[in-house]
């Protein structure tokens, strides 16, 4: 009851500071059941005025709430689905830029981390070069006994956790009334989307799982011609505290300096598409914010990545799924692209893959033969989204980050060639991975998986018996006794319908009180 109501006033100082901001103009009203849009209208009246950008509105209202609040805006960027594709646009101009704290701080981090004075560890330490929600940045060199190697320091902020922590109870209870009253969020998954969330903010606060996440994609990638990341000092690196090779290069957005250094920007556009589309049909796991401020190109030509702190993953099955539907866009195949929905699940089998596939070719076709300057990626999204409701289709996490990756990838090479072809482009690398892994060859690798899935299933098979047994002895049981509910399941079940009843009188209350603030404020 009491957090609830705490997590109620946290939502109204959220509301407040999103109205006077001026955010809640940009959401389409007419999408909204009439008493949300009534809200909306009132707290539009007490927005500030002269901000007519949606991006920087959102910006604005998003840094004042704090660092947890631009790592959600960011990870809404990616979920265009659920925040429409007009503030996901916007949201992508949210630059996770925080002020730096000071630099005696980061060095007492540092210190405790590693339980020595920081002059024995590093001959140069610099002031922050970078700082995020998260952590910042810092230039260093190791002391000569160390090997005397240039190298970024990436330090955790303090109280950080804490913070998160208790914003991401505010929110999930809120996706909780969400989900609970506002029946069309149930498609969207409102708490899943902040799970996942949690799970990635989790993953970015111990700085070691970001080292593994560097060690593992060096290692998927340690053959590839065009493409590397930063090694890892495994001996300096901790849960608050990273340690890795300084990168030396030139980020992908300054143009200017790729060109007087002598790289081909056609070549270096088409590395970033194919490197990115390797990582995820070829190794399944993916560098998932791949923005210009974490691509370089290295002297010797190559495309560095760094930060790697949120990652994507892909089971075979999923792969499978984007080679198949790359591979039937590129050669129009719109028939097979709708069959591969249907077949993985996707697609609730009561829809037709005729009609699905004439969807599926509404998005096709508007662009094939255009380059991607003459693509509007906007409308492209709208459609497709429009489309997944349309068919009732669940959306699923890990293929909305692949989908938003791609966009933003697309992005970063249109930028280097503005007249990119994004299908020539990714044809010969889906082509390899459908033709090693769907060909002859991938068949003879399934039978062998098969093969192996089965003996494990035959090994456990006595197990499952017995098992199945005492299952068909518990169901004849209930059959003749009922369902029996000892007094402590029924004062539980008691307790948690009261919870529900405060829980939805609490949520009405609070509304009222948000609305009062909002009128009084004027």
């Amino acid at each position: 009851m009491i957090s609830g109501i705490w997590h109620m006033l946290s939502f109204a100082r959220v509301g407040f500071v999103l109205a006077r901001e001026g955010a809640f103009g940009l959401f389409d009203q007419s999408l909204l059941p009439p008493a949300a849009r009534l809200g909306v209208r009132l707290a539009r009246l007490i927005e500030r005025r002269g901000r007519a950008d949606g991006a920087e509105r959102l910006a604005a209202a998003l840094t004042r709430l704090g660092p947890s609040y631009v790592k959600f805006g960011q990870f809404l960027a990616t979920r265009p689905d659920v925040v429409g594709v007009r503030v996901a646009r916007d949201l992508e101009a949210l630059q996770d830029r925080m002020p730096a704290f000071p630099r005696k701080e980061a060095v007492a981090i540092v210190e405790a981390s590693f339980g020595m004075p920081v002059g024995e560890i590093f001959e140069e330490f610099s002031e922050p070069v970078a700082a995020a929600s998260i952590a910042q940045v810092h230039r260093a060199r190791l002391v000569p006994m160390r090997g005397g190697r240039e190298v970024a320091v990436k330090v955790l902020r303090p109280g950080v956790r804490e913070r998160f922590m208790a914003d991401l109870s505010a929110m999930r209870f809120g996706a909780r009334l969400a989900q609970r009253f506002l029946p069309d969020m149930h498609r969207l998954r409102p708490v899943e989307v902040v799970e996942t969330l949690a799970r990635s903010v989790v993953m970015e606060m111990d700085l070691r799982l970001e080292a593994a996440a560097l060690s593992e994609l060096a290692e998927n990638t340690r053959d590839d011609p065009d493409f590397r990341v930063p090694a890892v000092e495994w001996d300096l690196t901790g849960r608050d505290v990273l340690v890795s090779e300084w990168v030396h290069g030139l980020a992908l957005s300054d143009l200017a300096g790729i060109e007087a250094a002598g790289h081909d920007r056609v070549v270096v556009g088409r590395a970033v598409i194919q490197t990115f589309l390797r990582q995820a049909l070829r190794d399944g796991f993916f560098h998932a914010d791949m923005h210009p401020g974490n691509l370089f190109v290295a002297p010797d030509g190559r495309l560095v990545a760094v930060d790697c702190g949120i990652m994507g993953r892909l089971g075979l099955r999923e792969r499978r799924f984007l080679a198949e539907i790359l591979y039937g866009f590129i050669t129009r195949d719109y028939r097979r692209v709708a069959e591969v929905h249907f077949e993985a699940g996707y697609v609730p089998h009561h829809h037709s893959v005729d009609d699905f596939a004439q969807a599926i070719r509404a998005i096709g076709e508007p662009i094939h033969d255009r380059r991607a300057d003459e693509i509007s990626m906007a409308k492209l999204l709208t459609l497709l989204f429009e489309i997944t409701a349309l068919f009732d289709m669940h959306t699923r996490t890990e293929l909305v980050m692949l989908q938003k990756t791609m966009v933003v990838v697309e992005g970063v090479a249109r930028n280097l060639d503005p007249k990119l072809d994004m299908w020539s482009t990714a044809d010969p690398v889906v082509r390899r991975w459908i033709e090693e892994n769907l060909g002859p060859l991938g068949r003879v690798a399934d039978v062998g998986r098969s093969a192996r899935e089965v003996g494990g299933f035959f090994g456990h098979l006595p197990g499952l018996l017995t098992r199945g047994e005492r299952l068909v002895d518990d169901l004849e049981r209930m059959a003749r006794d009922g369902v029996r509910l000892d007094a402590p399941s029924v004062e539980a079940i008691g307790r948690a319908e009261a919870r529900g009843g405060r829980t939805a009188a609490v949520a009405l209350w609070a509304i009222v009180i948000i609305l009062a603030m909002i009128w009084f404020s004027l």
